[in-house]
């Protein structure tokens, strides 16, 4: 099977903004009434754009919204989408027009107060929403979502806001809205494709809870029904305004436990899609006899690491964290375990990106059994080491795989403990209630270096789940995002990565070429860059 080779582009090839394309002016020869099924994890909340944040409900959500722009699933170059048109002055005064006749799935008018609505009430904070800090580069966000004492934003002991709107959004006319950040930033408009982005209807405002029952999007497809556990049922929105446009008519994406229990329906053709195949079915090329040219593959934009609590005491100790790093065999699981479809982490950034800097983790992401001894002796730690993941992403084998390799080097307890699904672990993540190291994945939601750093490493941040703090990296990173070129940007976030990696809140283990499945029903799919189903390529014989 030929690998898709991923053509990122660079940030300053990104801003310049075409119409929005994406392979749906071509109706297709397949059968426009069909209904397809894929793969999905539990949603870990009610399916609102500025409150999820993980794969299972981001993945619904990705088919049922459509924001400014969007991103070519295949090359990821950025397109106007609902937007007509962006203009900025110095990066930091954007303008953003309509396209007009874009409707929301009830039938009213997308407008430009439903997106400065949506990103206001999603950026307030006692609304504790998980999306809230990418809008922390918008004017008059620490007004509406004030730090509390230790710095930190967020809801818990925070000052009650004094305003729930920020001064730095306002709407023009209807179809026309503008947009101050505090500093400039290149960057801003590359993001406005990720979901958290989305527009919101009036009807959501005027009852949350009948709208988290029934949401109404304004993407290719709209809510039909879900059933939790189960799956969630989408059908096609013929009155979809933009061109990327589906050529089947139903989209059910099917809960399951775990990758292991959808794979002999993937095989049985009782599943359509699967966008990643369980460690069981690589072992031994054993998914190319089970599924033939029914392998979907190509290389994406994510990366795996494991993550640690830094809010529990024995995971304060970088002597700890480093030796559990070196005491890791990434070439051993990604050759025995994935069949050399992972390739080792020397870095937070991935490859793919436009900045990427090989060797950046050094030593600390390299196997050495000797050195991470030296390291455990340092820290002073006895006794015994977990590593917890859901157990329906397939992530058994090679945390089974990494626990005996610590455990093995450095001579104490590790163990893998499996948890429930993953929006169930997502709950216990955001809870702060992670007892010890657990896995830790991140899928790019827009190309850019930026991406794998900020909302995972600055303080605060969305997807800051170990409460990983450092000031001189917020500095660095805050320097990044305004800097006055492109290339000087990506300088400054290579030397926040470095000091990121010698903190090492994080491990990090692996790339991967990503390997899934369709059904002999499916004539055509492909997967995105992000490592979902492309929509867009659907045909069904």
């Amino acid at each position: 099977m030929r690998t898709t080779r991923l053509m990122v582009i660079s940030m300053s090839a990104a801003l310049v903004l075409s119409s929005c394309g994406g392979g749906g002016e071509d109706p297709g020869t397949g059968d426009a009434d069909a209904a397809i099924s894929v793969f999905n994890t539990e949603p870990e909340n009610p399916l609102v754009p500025g409150n999820t944040t993980e794969f299972g409900g981001g993945q619904v959500l990705d088919a049922m919204f459509t924001g400014l722009i969007a991103y070519d699933p295949q090359t990821t170059e950025v397109k106007n989408a609902v937007a007509d048109s962006i203009t900025d002055v110095d990066s930091k005064v954007y303008t953003f027009k309509l396209k007009p006749g874009w409707k929301f799935h009830d039938g009213t008018d997308v407008k430009a107060k439903n997106f400065v609505d949506a990103w206001n009430w999603t950026a307030y904070g006692p609304n504790a929403t998980q999306g809230a800090p990418f809008f922390s580069d918008i004017q008059g966000y620490d007004e509406v979502n004030p730090a509390d004492p230790d710095g930190k934003s967020g809801p818990q002991s925070a000052p009650q806001p004094t305003t729930d709107k920020m001064s730095g959004l306002k709407v023009i006319d209807d179809h026309t809205f503008e947009v101050t950040l505090k500093n400039s930033s290149p960057v801003f408009k590359v993001k406005l494709g990720y979901t958290v982005y989305a527009p919101l209807p009036d009807s959501f405002f005027a009852d949350k809870a009948a709208f988290e029952a029934k949401p109404i999007g304004n993407g290719p497809f709209k809510f039909v029904s879900r059933q939790v556990g189960t799956d969630v049922r989408l059908t096609r929105f013929d009155e979809y305004a933009g061109l990327d446009k589906p050529k089947f008519k139903d989209l059910t994406f099917k809960v399951y436990q775990s990758r292991e229990a959808a794979y002999p329906d993937l095989v049985g053709n009782q599943l359509d899609f699967i966008e990643e195949l369980p460690p069981s079915a690589l072992a031994g090329q054993q998914h190319k006899t089970d599924l033939g040219d029914r392998v979907v593959e190509r290389d994406s934009l994510i990366n795996q690491t494991l993550a640690f609590p830094l809010y529990e005491e024995k995971y304060q100790n970088p002597d700890l964290r480093k030796a559990i790093s070196m005491a890791i065999n990434r070439e051993e699981i990604t050759t025995r375990i994935y069949e050399g479809s992972r390739q080792p982490a020397d870095g937070l950034v991935h490859p793919l990106l436009k900045g990427y800097q090989k060797g950046q983790c050094g030593e600390l992401c390299t196997y050495n059994p000797e050195k991470a001894r030296e390291h455990l002796a340092k820290s002073g730690f006895t006794g015994t080491l977990k590593i917890i993941s859901n157990a329906d992403g397939g992530h058994s084998e090679w945390a089974t795989a990494a626990a005996n390799s610590i455990k093995n080097t450095l001579g104490i307890e590790c163990v893998f403990e499996p948890a429930t699904s993953l929006g169930e672990f997502r709950q216990k993540i955001n809870a702060r209630e992670m007892t010890d190291m657990y896995r830790a994945g991140w899928v790019a939601d827009y190309p850019s270096i930026e991406n794998f750093l900020n909302p995972i490493y600055r303080t605060g941040a969305s997807s800051n789940d170990g409460e990983y703090s450092n000031p001189e990296v917020d500095a660095k990173l805050a320097a990044a995002d305004t800097a006055p070129s492109e290339e000087e940007s990506i300088k400054l976030y290579l030397e926040a990565e470095k000091m990121i990696l010698n903190d090492l809140p994080f491990v990090p283990l692996w790339t991967q070429n990503t390997i899934g499945g369709k059904s002999d029903r499916l004539a055509s799919a492909k997967l995105s860059a992000f490592r979902q189903l492309d929509l867009t390529s659907v045909e069904v014989a």
